[in-house]
Parts: structure tokens; C-alpha cells; sequence
């Protein structure tokens, strides 16, 4: 198959240098000219947490101006949008004329971005895909690496589904070539897979972007740590109302991480207990992407994480008033009206 990746930053350059790396027809398309540039010239370096996860890929990238010479080739067969949330619009719009009469497009993005893709494609041409615990960072341009270890059969990395739920042939496909990455598996649940996924996104990135603590500095300390849970049953709260099928999240059952943030002990022992486990097997250096934005001064996907499951849960009368004070927060520090820090969160 013939693939473009849109937004080769952390994920989708991850993504795409390995199935160069192995072979693929993949094409990386970025808005970042010093990355496409570095690209072209020394290939794509992807660091791991072993020297035997490490390689200099080289790949084919090309700027968004650039991407108009696409049409005078074969058509793309499966595009991977791996931009912001903010930015999947145009993305979508980018590639879309490039795409074979049966090509499809697929979100391995953070939130819920199917729905908007679907309004450019429309719905038949749409996937989802939900990158689980992989902590990727482009940290120069050509330069990407991660800080925890490889997935494996217990640990599926990256989950590929079609919005209707079925298991299709080109599903399939798409899970085999995301495996040159990492373990990968086609589900059945894109839905409740996606809210997990947002459950996880919504305790840790906004609280690591304003309080400037990195993965293991935020879940090993006791203040930080039950913030991260309230927010989590909060947005668990929320998704059960919604009729989301929600499975375990990194470990945790979501039944009792919700009700550890309701004070419940058996609930709190348990989630304690993964993310310290979790903590322990990353590198000391692994940061969330929204507290790498906010460090480089971009703006933030607060809107489609914490302020999501705010208005969601205000819709539908399940208020999630710690997400919202949380995404306040955010948009302050983001805006330059406060100083990212541990003292920001001090008596949410």
C-alpha cells in the first residue's frame, strides 16, 4: 500500500520512519520546514529506551507546500493524520484529493477527531487509531525519541478500528503495517477505546503542563498523584454516562479508578499501585506532549481533552468541574496570564 503520514511529529514520525524503515511506500508530510529539512538531508533519527531500538531512517518528506506533487503520482491508499487536534481540518483537506477511489484516512490523533474528518471524507472513509503508552517526543528537528519500553501481547500499542465497529480487511491491513512500529491489534470498540484513551490524556497532560512536572515526577508524589485520579473518575463519570464500553487503562480497571478519586480506598490502593508501576518502568526524562507545547509556547489541545470532557459532561448533566478548572489553568498558563508550577494546583 501506498502511505502518507500528515504531522510526522512525535507519533506520526515514529510511525512513518519505521515503516520506511521496513520497507513501506510511505510519504511524511510536515508544517515544520527545519524537521522536513533535517529529514531530507540525515534521514529520520529514532531513539529508544536500548541502543538496539535506535536508527538513522531515511525517509521521504515533504513540506505542506510540497505536498501538491503528490498528484502526480499514485494515489494514497491509507493516509495517517498525526497532526494536533486543532490542525485536523486542514490536514484532512490536505491529503484528501491525493487519495485512491478506496483510500481511507486515519486519526492517530489524541480526542475524538473522526467526526470532523468524516464531514471532508465522509464516514466510509474513516479509521481510528489510539496510540496507548508509547511517549514519543520530536525534541530536535529530525530527531525523535521514546521514553518507555516497546509494547508487546500484554500491552497493545496501538489500536485500529473502524467507527462502525466491525472488523474489516483494511483494518487489518493498516494493523499490520503499524506493527513495524509496535504491537498492534484491530478492536471492535474505537468508541470506548477513545474515551480510555482520553481518560488517561486527561490526567496527566494538562496537569503536567501547568505544574511543569514530568510522567514519574507527577504520578510518584502523593499531591500531583490524587489530582491525576480525580480528573480520571471525572472523565469516567462522564464517558459511562455517554454509553462508552470503557476497558482498563494502562492497567487500571475503570470502575475502580473512578471511584478512587470518589475517595474510595480498595479503588485508590489499586490506582496508586499501576501508576506507580507505570512511573517505574519509564525514563526519568519522559514529558507529556501538552507540557513539551507549553515549554516551546504552542498552543495546547486542552480544548479536546480536559475542556471536552467539561462541556460533555456539562451537556448531559455530569459535571466534571475539576477538568474545568484544569483546562482554566491550561488556557492561563498557555495564554501568559500564569506561571507554570506545582503551586497552581494547590487546594483544586
Amino acid at each position: 500500500m501506498k502511505v502518507a503520514v500528515v504531522g510526522a511529529g512525535g507519533v506520526g514520525g515514529y510511525v512513518g520512519g519505521h515503516m520506511a524503515r521496513a520497507g513501506v511506500d510511505v510519504t511524511l508530510v510536515d508544517q515544520w520546514p527545519e524537521h522536513v529539512e533535517a529529514m531530507k538531508k540525515h534521514g529520520l533519527s529514532l531513539e529508544g529506551v536500548t541502543p538496539e531500538e535506535s536508527y538513522v531512517v531515511p525517509v521521504r518528506a515533504l513540506h505542506v507546500c510540497e505536498a501538491q506533487s503528490l498528484g502526480k503520482e499514485r494515489p494514497i491508499d491509507v493516509a495517517i493524520v498525526a497532526t494536533k487536534c486543532y490542525d485536523t481540518r486542514w490536514a484532512t483537506e490536505l491529503i484528501a484529493p491525493y487519495l485512491a477511489p478506496n483510500g481511507c484516512v486515519v486519526s492517530l490523533q489524541n480526542s475524538t477527531m473522526e467526526e470532523e474528518m468524516a464531514g471532508i471524507v465522509g464516514w466510509g472513509r474513516v479509521l481510528g487509531c489510539i496510540a496507548s503508552i508509547i511517549a514519543v517526543e520530536l525534541y530536535k528537528p529530525g530527531h525523535i525519541k521514546r521514553t518507555i519500553a516497546l509494547g508487546s501481547k500484554d500491552h497493545t500499542v496501538f489500536r485500529i478500528g473502524e467507527c462502525h465497529g466491525r472488523v474489516t480487511e483494511r483494518a487489518q491491513a493498516i494493523a499490520a503495517l503499524l506493527q513495524y512500529a509496535d504491537y498492534s491489534e484491530v478492536t471492535t470498540n474505537l468508541w470506548g477505546e477513545r474515551w480510555s484513551k482520553l481518560v488517561i490524556n486527561a490526567m496527566r497532560n494538562g496537569l503536567s503542563a501547568v505544574t511543569s512536572l514530568n510522567g514519574n515526577e507527577r504520578d510518584l508524589n502523593e499531591a500531583p498523584r490524587w489530582v491525576s485520579i480525580r480528573l480520571a473518575s471525572e472523565a469516567i463519570r462522564v464517558g459511562q454516562a455517554l454509553g462508552y464500553a470503557l476497558v482498563p487503562m494502562q492497567g487500571m480497571d475503570p470502575e475502580l479508578l473512578a471511584r478512587a478519586g470518589e475517595g474510595d480506598k480498595e479503588g485508590l490502593d489499586h490506582a496508586v499501585s499501576k501508576l506507580v508501576g507505570v512511573a517505574q518502568r519509564r525514563r526519568a526524562d519522559q514529558r507529556p506532549s501538552m507540557a513539551q507545547d507549553i515549554e516551546r509556547d504552542r498552543r495546547t489541545e486542552s480544548d479536546y481533552i480536559n475542556g471536552l470532557i467539561a462541556r460533555k459532561g456539562s451537556e448531559i448533566g455530569i459535571p466534571a468541574p475539576l477538568n474545568a478548572k484544569l483546562h482554566e489553568l491550561v488556557k492561563a498558563v498557555e495564554r501568559g496570564a500564569a506561571k507554570p508550577g506545582p503551586g497552581l494546583i494547590e487546594g483544586i
